[in-house]
């Protein structure tokens, strides 16, 4: 598990003052992003083997609202990984503690024709990588 932590922007606000919804996305996107890095298995790295991880699927339930300027800290971990499709789940708290959102999100890997493929035969050193991450 890692968690990230997010500054709410005043344009990511609507005009109640409150976090408009798809913004909650984009974060789950910037922890994931920042969970793989500290691992060394970030998606430059991926793609570096010529292989990408789309979004599959998404989803987010909304708990309490946020607003600017507050701090939203994002625990992500991953709860699925068969070399072919992994899923990641999100926890978004707010600065007092309370629960903002939970989430999750799944992949799959594809090759640079769009193509899926499996991590395990295709780059054994990510398939690796990313079966060291998975919850136990």
């Amino acid at each position: 598990m890692s968690v990230y932590k997010h500054k709410v922007h005043y344009y990511e606000t609507d005009k109640m003052g409150i976090t408009h919804h798809s913004n909650y996305i984009r974060w789950m996107e910037e922890a994931r992003v920042d969970y793989l890095e500290e691992k060394e298995l970030g998606p430059d790295r991926l793609e570096a083997f010529g292989y990408a991880s789309p979004v599959v699927s998404v989803e987010c339930h909304y708990k309490a609202a946020t607003t600017f300027p507050e701090i939203v800290e994002i625990s992500v971990s991953m709860v699925k990984f068969n070399g072919v499709r992994m899923s990641l789940k999100y926890e978004m708290l707010k600065a007092d503690g309370s629960l903002a959102a939970t989430a999750s999100s799944e992949h799959c890997f594809i090759d640079g024709k769009g193509r899926p493929v499996s991590l395990k035969k295709a780059c054994p050193k990510m398939y690796e990588g990313l079966l060291t991450l998975l919850e136990k």
